[in-house]
């Protein structure tokens, strides 16, 4: 089953629309996606420097879901976590047993379906969260008969620890497939003309996946795409061992222009810790 997400893959987002009516009303959605790795978990940090209400900055995505942080129109912040079980549109549309299922929630996180990008189940944790801070997600998942479970842990900076957030089931065919088509990207989803004006701006990195093996490979490389909306205020590129997307405002493409892959300079020191395995366990 194709689902919307793969379409990241050749430059287009989630909810775009796929023509030129976004141009002077949004800003251009941006991406990073990380070529060539699978694995059983993904882990991505991210530092917001700038935002603007109404915008998702999507940490850890992948081929049946995504994980992020998102400023809504009225200012509100939170996470969400969602995973897909269909590529139409009528989440209604999808039979009570090939639909996404919960398996745990945390106490503090809501949970709903979504519809209008394919459908599956949604969670959201309200959660106050600043500029200029490092934050680390991680998705993990686990074979379940023709499902795969996926769970999302947030590192929560105040208390010092991972925080189990949610766990969703949806069917994949092959329980086994691993993890894949990691990305993260920044979304105006506003769009009220004025939105188009305001820059948003967020650093992704200290990435790892975990391999089927049980090894974590770095992510060193990333390919930088945008949606359909033609502008040209965007940029990506390298600060301090973290990739970076811009867009909108006074954003301009320099070193590195669409379609460009940008390598990043690691260092061991990012490595995922003790703390990572034992939540894995």
């Amino acid at each position: 089953m194709k689902y919307i997400l793969c379409l990241l893959m050749i430059g287009l987002t989630l909810t775009a629309f796929a023509d030129e009516k976004l141009k002077g009303i949004a800003c251009r959605s941006v991406h990073l996606s990380y070529p060539g790795m699978t694995g059983t978990a993904f882990c991505n940090d991210v530092i917001i420097e700038r935002s603007a209400p109404g915008t998702y900055f999507m940490v850890c995505g992948w081929d049946k879901g995504y994980f992020g942080m998102q400023e809504q129109g009225n200012g509100k912040k939170l996470l969400i976590f969602s995973v897909w079980d269909s590529n139409q549109n009528d989440k209604n549309g999808v039979p009570e047993d090939k639909r996404t299922k919960l398996l745990y929630k945390d106490d503090k996180v809501r949970i709903g379906r979504f519809g209008g990008e394919g459908t599956g189940g949604q969670s959201f944790f309200d959660y106050d969260w600043k500029l200029n801070t490092a934050y680390r997600f991680m998705v993990a998942s686990q074979p379940n008969g023709e499902r795969t479970e996926y769970t999302g842990y947030f590192f929560v900076p105040e208390d010092k620890q991972w925080k189990k957030l949610i766990t969703f089931s949806t069917i994949t065919g092959n329980a086994g497939k691993p993890m894949r088509g990691f990305y993260s990207f920044v979304e105006d989803f506003k769009r009220d003309k004025v939105s188009a004006t305001k820059v948003r701006k967020a650093r992704f990195g200290h990435g790892w996946v975990c391999q089927a093996d049980g090894t974590w490979r770095q992510i060193d490389q990333a390919r930088f795409t945008g949606d359909s909306n033609p502008v040209e205020n965007i940029s990506a590129g390298v600060d301090q061992e973290y990739f970076f997307l811009a867009t909108g405002g006074e954003s301009k493409m320099k070193e590195y222009k669409l379609k460009d892959v940008i390598p990043l300079k690691v260092s061991k020191e990012s490595m995922p810790g003790k703390d990572i395995l034992e939540v894995l366990r």
